[in-house]
């Protein structure tokens, strides 16, 4: 029974990897060739995955390897109930209704495969911190290393020595055969997570969707530096927008609402994101990227809606999910890897 299982998703993963494929030979013009990756394995239900865990996104169908877990606080305002003028939000414990709290869920820090980086869609520089007060011009960025929900994990095994393809894989894991993932954390990694703890941790996350398009944003502090003597703090916020229906939409627009605690209110409108319109289809339906702001001040919140098409010419607009941005005590040091 086992057996089959296995076989039955092995096949799933081949057809799902061929739609992946085929979209990126089509609008790459190459030819599509397919190869094993390894056997799939049944996802957990619950309990985080271990350190060097392969997978497969559940979205974005690239490789990638896990580094190390988190523990976020997830707000998803789609488990709200309407009740007049007033919105309320379901405590899925109690069952009783209260105002929006968090749920728990593990999100894990990943490299992702190089080979699948040109066709995914979404920035494969995840990660950006800017440098420590000795080194005040420096920005940090690591370029394939993102944060990947519980759910969109698709563990598989392999039992190649290097089955992902990154310039960090050799520096952050190690090859042990006789341990249940295979890989186990190297000292650097280990080091490396210590010692950018603050850039790296993931706490919050926000959810909202507008027509069946969630928006997930993930906000992260990267650091404050002074300029023309005025601090400026700054932050870094990953937007996904998923399609979870039929109906093909186009980001057309979006419109931002920065407010500062110092009393200020910005407002921004531009075509699109990050230079892009992208389409939401069920053949393509997500999107990600990451956008910078800055304050002068510690603290703030982000909100704001995009401005969606549909085929038919007809529009919406879609909601971003309010956010804060909250500053955190800097500590000396670099964020460099070390050996």
């Amino acid at each position: 029974m086992a057996h089959g299982l296995h076989r039955c998703i092995k096949r799933v993963t081949h057809i799902f990897r061929l739609r992946n494929l085929t979209q990126w030979a089509q609008k790459m013009q190459m030819t599509t060739k397919l190869s094993e990756v390894g056997m799939l394995e049944s996802p957990k239900e619950k309990g985080p995955y271990n350190i060097g865990q392969l997978f497969l996104h559940r979205v974005f169908g690239f490789r990638g390897i896990i580094l190390f877990p988190w523990q976020a606080n997830v707000f998803d305002r789609d488990d709200q109930v309407d009740q007049g003028a007033n919105r309320f939000y379901k405590d899925g414990n109690a069952g009783k209704q209260g105002y929006l709290k968090a749920k728990q869920v593990d999100y894990y820090q990943v490299l992702i495969d190089a080979r699948d980086m040109p066709f995914v869609r979404a920035q494969t520089e995840q990660v950006t911190f800017l440098g420590s007060q000795e080194n005040k011009g420096s920005l940090y960025a690591v370029p394939g290393l993102d944060y990947v929900s519980h759910e969109d994990i698709m563990p598989y095994t392999n039992t190649d020595k290097q089955p992902i393809q990154h310039e960090l894989f050799d520096r952050f894991l190690q090859h042990n055969p006789n341990h249940n993932s295979t890989f186990t954390p190297s000292d650097t990694l280990l080091a490396w997570q210590q010692r950018n703890n603050m850039w790296l941790e993931l706490s919050d996350v926000h959810r909202e969707s507008t027509e069946n398009i969630r928006v997930t944003v993930i906000p992260f502090y990267m650091g404050c530096r002074e300029s023309q003597d005025t601090p400026m703090y700054w932050w870094r916020y990953c937007i996904r927008l998923e399609n979870r229906g039929k109906e093909t939409v186009q980001l057309r627009e979006r419109h931002w609402r920065i407010f500062s605690i110092k009393g200020t209110l910005e407002t921004v409108r531009g075509r699109g994101v990050i230079g892009q319109e992208p389409v939401l289809s069920e053949t393509q339906p997500a999107f990600q990227y990451s956008s910078h702001v800055s304050l002068q001040a510690k603290t703030g919140h982000m909100w704001g809606t995009f401005k969606m098409e549909r085929q038919n010419g007809t529009s919406f607009e879609c909601r971003i999910p309010p956010f804060s941005l909250e500053s955190k005590e800097e500590y000396p040091g670099g964020n460099t890897f070390t050996d």
